[in-house]
């Protein structure tokens, strides 16, 4: 769905059914620990960039809305990895190990070898 910064998001949700006018970003609602959301976030949101650069289905995605500097509020996102068990430290590049056990990685030259 397209989020109202004109971008497509997995998570960023909206239902206009009836009257009704219910929008949120299913990421962030996730977290409890996190300021409320906004629409105006994703005008910034990382996450969108980061699913279109990384789609390994082993990376698992955790978003806040956080405040940089005490008054510019950002979203915050955080990955890991399931199948090495690790934190990922950059997120639009992965883990670097999921890359190896792809079918067709040795053709590509990413397994290593």
């Amino acid at each position: 769905m397209r989020n109202p910064a004109g971008v497509e998001c997995h998570f960023y949700y909206e239902d206009y059914h009836r009257g009704r006018e219910h929008r949120e970003c299913r990421l962030i609602a996730r977290n409890r620990v996190s300021e409320r959301w906004t629409p105006k976030l994703c005008q910034t949101c990382p996450v969108p960039r980061i699913l279109q650069a990384n789609a390994c289905p082993h990376m698992i995605l955790e978003a806040r809305v956080g405040r940089r500097f005490g008054l510019l509020r950002r979203v915050r996102v955080e990955a890991f990895c399931t199948r090495q068990m690790s934190e990922v430290t950059d997120p639009m590049v992965g883990c670097g190990e999921c890359h190896r056990h792809r079918p067709g990685a040795a053709i590509l030259g990413l397994d290593g070898g």
